[in-house]
């Protein structure tokens, strides 16, 4: 299962990022192969300072060895040895019109002190931060995202949108990250779906992926914007930064297992703003997207 995956992620980087550079139509990827000192490596790829895209990352990953003592009591489990593989990105375009998004498919294996798999399970999502909120943008990105889970399971939507909704939550600000998505972590077999059967969804997903976010970068691309806008977009990223150093489980994890630091924090926007206690204006439309931020919605 391990090098299957792996394949996979490998062969969904290659699409996306292709994708990517064409919508963008200036930038392109810059790759990165690193090693990990206790076993393993990735594929870093960049994307900077492009027409459509400020920075973006889309790396991959397939690290092993003995799980840290860290990680082990966050696990329950005593001198094991791990295998973790996965793609995450995160995508940050220059226009405050066009949303964030992030996303990250990823497959884990424990073994026993011979070697043996004693647990496995397949985890991830994608998810959707808008800086000016259009409806119809955000009903599109859940409306893929169902129509993956639907062909796996007709509770699959329901349950991993609202788990989005908890995770990506910033608990000391009360409020959403965005406006939501896909979440799922420990999909492991059980009596209703065997670990091929898992693999199937998350790919599912995966593959839906460039449907769910192309189409709302294609639409909001070239709208105008002013520098008020601009200042915006920069203060919602700082929420967004805290997010990812304060709550996210994928940075910890990296953190702790003696990632890449630059790709771990490849997620983080060039140009971030805190104001103290700033305010939108009432009645505005900075002001309607944090309303809408402080309690999750059906977008369909």
């Amino acid at each position: 299962m391990k090098d299957k995956f792996y394949q996979y992620i490998q062969d969904l980087q290659n699409t996306i990022c292709g994708k990517l550079e064409e919508v963008d139509g200036k930038a392109r990827f810059r790759e990165d192969l690193w090693e990990r000192a206790e076993g393993g490596g990735g594929r870093t790829r960049v994307i900077e300072n492009g027409e459509v895209f400020e920075k973006g990352g889309v790396n991959i990953s397939a690290v092993h060895g003995a799980l840290p003592e860290s990680m082990q009591a966050y696990f329950g489990v005593k001198d094991s040895d791990f295998f973790a593989c996965g793609l995450s990105l995160v995508i940050h375009p220059k226009s405050p019109m066009v949303p964030t998004v992030h996303a990250n498919w990823r497959y884990f294996e424990l073994y026993n002190g011979d070697g043996e798999i004693v647990d496995q399970w397949f985890g991830g999502g994608q998810d959707l931060t808008p800086y000016y909120l259009f409806d119809e943008d955000a009903r599109h990105f859940h409306q893929v995202c169902k129509e993956a889970c639907d062909k796996h399971h007709p509770e699959f939507y329901g349950k991993y949108k609202e788990r989005c909704d908890s995770y990506f939550w910033n608990t000391h600000r009360n409020e959403a990250r965005g406006v939501g998505g896909l979440f799922f972590d420990y999909c492991k077999a059980d009596k209703d779906m065997n670990m091929e059967g898992w693999y199937s969804f998350v790919t599912e997903v995966g593959d839906h992926f460039l449907d769910a976010y192309i189409p709302i970068v294609t639409k909001r691309k070239k709208l105008p914007y002013t520098k008020e806008n601009e200042d915006w977009q920069q203060i919602r990223r700082g929420r967004y930064v805290e997010f990812n150093l304060v709550h996210d489980k994928g940075t910890l994890f990296g953190l702790r297992t003696n990632g890449r630091i630059e790709s771990i924090l490849m997620s983080l926007p060039p140009k971030v703003q805190w104001r103290y206690d700033h305010k939108p204006v009432e009645g505005s439309e900075e002001e309607r997207l944090l309303n809408i931020l402080k309690k999750p919605r059906s977008w369909i």
